[in-house]
């Protein structure tokens, strides 16, 4: 793996086939339902809202952030408010806001409003086993080149932004309420302000190298920030006269996201081709280990499948429960599935159609709908 590469180009690239030593003879379902193409180059993240209307929200170094129907595919606002790469994007908890962050060093609050157009026939795909794959080589890709956003809505001024880190802010997250909002960046430091008036709070200090990603606990005030030093770090602010930490070094190369799941857990994935899970109430080793034979991106958790999605550079995505069982590998062919890198994963649990998105280099974001067999969540 080429670090120097990966991360120079993170306001301009992201790369990585996951294969366990646990597997299961049982497949998933996994059905290509839509694929959202309008970015001019790749996205580095993939978000859904929590509240009604459901819509999709990319990232992408084009410097922009799109907002999409998810049944019809259209793209229906754009923000066009970072003078830099824009490195992700969360949904308020309650609210029609978005918090994105970007590589001009800071993190914008703005708010959309949406009007979900009327969903049009769509023609039949026929369900795929989650480990079909056929390979082609990349002088049969096709470069996505149509910008489907230059007729959308556009969102020009933030509400508000946050300005106190000194590099790329990489990651931003609303802490449980929407209250506060915390900020990950490459000067090693994680923000934690208030996002009515946009001050300051808390600077978290002490990781030694750039941080990845940082994630925040659904109920919880708890937020995990990973870095590139193999470390990630849980921040505890539960109690308001005490800001413990807890230091985590499980890893033997950059941890590239850290997320919680509902429950007691936390699940980390790196560059050292690994994914762990963590119990909340004893982090001193893993209770599950997947070992892969690529380096890991943005990693998600579904809420009530508690099923982990593992976006890679090498273009494949693959599925696996917590206990680190093999479920699925996402289809992938000259006819769909990603054709560069694949950045970020996210799960939807209030679409009846897709329930899983991911994004990638290749300029695009596809919605997946997995269905995992009743005998394999049994397991």
């Amino acid at each position: 793996m080429q670090l120097v590469r990966k991360w120079n180009i993170y306001s301009l690239h992201f790369f990585q086939i996951v294969s366990s030593f646990k597997t299961t003879t049982s497949r998933a379902i996994c059905q290509l339902v839509k694929e959202y193409v309008g970015h001019r180059d790749g996205l580095w993240d993939v978000s859904v809202t929590r509240t009604q209307p459901v819509v999709m929200g990319t990232a992408s170094a084009d410097h922009t952030a799109l907002l999409w129907s998810i049944e019809t595919g259209k793209c229906l606002i754009k923000y066009v408010g970072h003078a830099g790469s824009v490195n992700s994007i969360k949904f308020h908890p309650t609210e029609q806001i978005a918090l994105t962050a970007s590589g001009d060093q800071t993190a914008h609050i703005w708010r959309y409003t949406v009007q979900l157009p009327t969903p049009q026939p769509t023609a039949d795909t026929s369900q795929i086993s989650g480990e079909e794959e056929v390979d082609f080589s990349d002088k049969d890709e096709a470069e996505v080149d149509g910008d489907v956003s230059s007729d959308c809505p556009t969102v020009r001024i933030p509400l508000s932004s946050l300005k106190s880190h000194q590099g790329v802010v990489i990651a931003a997250d609303w802490l449980v309420g929407g209250k506060q909002a915390v900020t990950a960046s490459w000067d090693r430091t994680a923000n934690l302000y208030d996002v009515e008036t946009s001050e300051l709070v808390h600077s978290l200090t002490g990781h030694d190298q750039e941080l990845t990603h940082c994630c925040t606990h659904p109920t919880q005030r708890l937020v995990v920030t990973s870095s590139r030093d193999t470390t990630f770090r849980l921040w505890d602010f539960r109690d308001p006269s005490i800001h413990s930490v807890n230091v985590f070094q499980g890893h033997t190369d950059t941890v590239t996201s850290a997320v919680f799941t509902v429950g007691d857990n936390v699940v980390s994935g790196s560059d050292d081709r690994t994914v762990k899970v963590w119990d909340l109430k004893n982090m001193r080793s893993p209770i599950a280990t997947i070992r892969t034979d690529s380096a890991v991106n943005r990693i998600s958790v579904s809420v009530g499948q508690k099923i982990i999605a593992l976006p890679h550079d090498n273009r494949q995505v693959r599925l696996f429960d917590m206990s680190g069982v093999r479920l699925a590998r996402l289809p992938r062919s000259n006819r769909q599935g990603h054709r560069r890198m694949v950045c970020c994963s996210a799960w939807s649990e209030d679409h009846p159609t897709c329930n899983l998105f991911t994004c990638g280099f290749d300029r695009q974001a596809i919605g997946w709908n997995i269905n995992i067999p009743a005998l394999l969540q049994e397991k």
